[in-house]
């Protein structure tokens, strides 16, 4: 699949596949548990508490944060994600191989859990006491106006006095850090990455070849950093009131943290 047979909105066909699982499939699912324990903890969410898991992907996430005792409504826009997320709650499948030695997480309710198809540009159709946007899931958009209408979505789905949550890059950091390629393998797939800033973007160009055939997809992040968050907040009338650098919420520093974890309220 070349470039140019892609969707114009890139994302949309690239996490649609099941190539993008497979490059990513090494992330540190067990540091990601332990931040959204730490996440939860410090926002002092009641069990009680209904969490949006905003850009959800598979729901791995998702079914942490139920296994933690949350309810939790996971959307993503790649239905196949979704489709993926939802036969796991069905036939009670969802991997938990790293986090099996947590004796403190509670069986899956699948009562409590669900997964819709869904465009995080627009408002979802109900409120909650946290919307959680994880991982650098945001900044994709083609059109510019799309994080503040992202932003304005998040506002509209949180109740009065509710926490939104955005973990993202830390764009300078990451681009002083920039590895311009590299190659990694796996299910015996070789992925080709190439990596570049340009034009207020990092770009990662990732090809490969499988069953003789040539794929080549390129991710496009906008390099967004505190400043511009900022005034996203303001527009959308949510109050910052917490940033940290890590996943172990240490305080954010712009030089040398590697995230951007903002905690805003309604």
């Amino acid at each position: 699949m070349s470039t140019a047979s892609q969707t114009d909105q890139w994302y949309a066909s690239w996490f649609d596949t099941p190539y993008y699982h497979i490059l990513y499939r090494d992330r540190d699912y067990l540091e990601a548990g332990a931040f959204m324990r730490r996440l939860t903890d410090s926002l002092h969410l009641s069990k009680s508490s209904h969490i949006m898991d905003l850009a959800c992907g598979r729901g791995r996430h998702s079914m942490y944060l139920n296994r933690l005792g949350y309810r939790v409504t996971g959307v993503d826009l790649s239905p196949s994600s979704i489709a993926y997320a939802k036969a796991q709650l069905r036939d009670n499948t969802a991997s938990t191989s790293d986090v099996e030695n947590d004796q403190s997480l509670l069986p899956l309710d699948s009562s409590r859990i669900n997964f819709e198809v869904h465009n995080m540009t627009v408002p979802y159709d109900g409120q909650f006491d946290a919307v959680f946007n994880l991982f650098t899931s945001f900044g994709y958009f083609d059109d510019v106006a799309d994080n503040v209408n992202t932003i304005k979505a998040i506002y509209s789905n949180l109740k009065p006095g509710g926490y939104g949550v955005i973990d993202f890059m830390n764009a300078p950091f990451v681009i002083k850090n920039l590895v311009a390629y590299n190659e990694k393998i796996e299910d015996g797939i070789t992925f080709k990455q190439w990596r570049r800033y340009e034009d207020g973007h990092i770009y990662k160009d990732i090809k490969f070849t499988d069953q003789e055939r040539d794929y080549h997809f390129t991710e496009r992040v906008s390099a967004l950093e505190l400043a511009d968050f900022t005034s996203y907040f303001k527009i959308a009338g949510l109050e910052l009131i917490e940033v940290y650098g890590d996943y172990h919420l240490n305080s954010y520093d712009a030089a040398t943290s590697e995230r951007l974890i903002m905690i805003v309220r309604k």
